[in-house]
């Protein structure tokens, strides 16, 4: 998949490029803020109300939603869970992360994500259905792109905190 950013086409017909074309903006765009820097500030926390919350650990809470929302709900891939024991856990970094292999991770979920949608249309059924809502492909994608979009503004905070770079 590539990593240069590209706006999705204006006048798109065809929902599920136009909406997974958002997404791929979007998941480029977070990288893009964590992309070099050091291990070190990629993995602080200046947040004293959210102690969890760290540029690497964005990207680590962003391939456990893809895995969850993508690969096992709407794809119904029988996947591991990257949510973890508790809400903090998907956040939480591990000795051995650096900044490579965290975004390392984050791209090999977006092929996994890439093959679990295949064949699927916009308004099918998620395969996976684990509450039993019958939720759509498109509310899926919908959701995972305001998720991603979410988390791409504070990834932008973070890191003007840490070395005072503004992005796009």
């Amino acid at each position: 998949m590539s990593s240069t950013r590209v706006w999705p086409a204006a006048a798109a017909d065809d929902e599920l490029r136009l909406l997974t074309d958002f997404l791929t903006f979007l998941r480029i765009t977070a990288v893009s803020k964590v992309e070099g820097l050091s291990r070190e500030l990629a993995a602080a926390t200046p947040i004293p109300t959210s102690p969890v919350v760290s540029a690497l650990g964005v990207l680590r809470h962003l391939t456990a939603v893809e895995r969850w929302w993508l690969s096992i709900e709407a794809g119904g891939v029988e996947l591991p869970s990257l949510w973890g024991a508790d809400a903090d856990a998907s956040w939480q970094l591990h000795d051995e992360d650096t900044v490579d292999s965290v975004i390392a991770e984050y791209r090999a979920e977006w092929e996994l994500s890439a093959k679990a949608l295949d064949g699927l249309r916009p308004g099918d059924r998620t395969r996976g259905d684990h509450d039993g809502k019958g939720r759509t492909v498109r509310w899926v994608l919908a959701h995972l792109i305001q998720e991603t979009g979410r988390h791409v503004g504070h990834l932008d905070f973070l890191r003007e905190l840490a070395d005072g770079e503004k992005g796009e």
